[in-house]
């Protein structure tokens, strides 16, 4: 599925996802666990930001401006109400092109969404983003291929290349496995973080 569709799903839910999460405690611990490996003050990227919230409030009391990108115009509209003193970009991770460095890149619960051929393709280019010692921090399936679900009245799209690749991948970028751990077990939901 094409990124922009998934956007377009999640402009028909921003508000109500905006409502349950904003101040959740959903994945805080094991973005915590990445955490510990990042400087105070990092630039840092939040890939698939949605509407912000927990996470970007968690860097911003620890001194970091996060540049957010999305491709939900509705989850980006809600993100610079909510962080008017970060940056929210509108765009697909897999076209969006820029020549900045980032100390501290993350996605939680976006990776999964993407068209399973780009997987790695989108893994090299946020490798490449990282400054020396920049750290990498994502959420991907536990699974190898392409699936379904319904949800919210709606059909959502989830790809993964699984727990082997993903690793394979990030060391072919230079990077170094410093956690990984199936944080949601029994359910097919991994959390990995890397150093450049």
């Amino acid at each position: 599925m094409d990124p922009v569709e998934i956007g377009a799903k999640y402009n028909k839910i921003a508000t109500w996802w905006h409502d349950r999460h904003f101040d959740s405690a959903y994945g805080v611990a094991s973005f915590n666990k990445a955490l510990v490996f990042c400087q105070p003050n990092s630039k840092t990227l939040d890939v698939g930001c949605g509407a912000g919230g927990r996470f970007i409030n968690l860097l911003n009391s620890q001194g970091m401006h996060v540049t957010g990108i999305d491709v939900s115009r509705s989850m980006i509209n809600l993100a610079k109400v909510n962080h008017p003193d970060n940056r929210f970009i509108l765009s697909d991770i897999c076209t969006w092109q820029t020549d900045e460095q980032f100390d501290f890149i993350f996605a939680w619960d976006s990776i999964f969404h993407l068209p399973l051929n780009m997987h790695k393709l989108v893994i090299d280019k946020l490798s490449s983003m990282l400054t020396a010692k920049g750290i990498l921090a994502y959420t991907f399936g536990n699974a190898e291929g392409e699936n379904t679900s319904e949800w919210l009245n709606d059909t959502f799209y989830y790809s993964s290349i699984g727990i082997n690749e993903n690793i394979k991948q990030l060391m072919a970028n230079g990077l170094t496995l410093l956690h990984l751990e199936l944080d949601q077990y029994p359910e097919k939901h991994t959390f990995v973080v890397a150093q450049k």
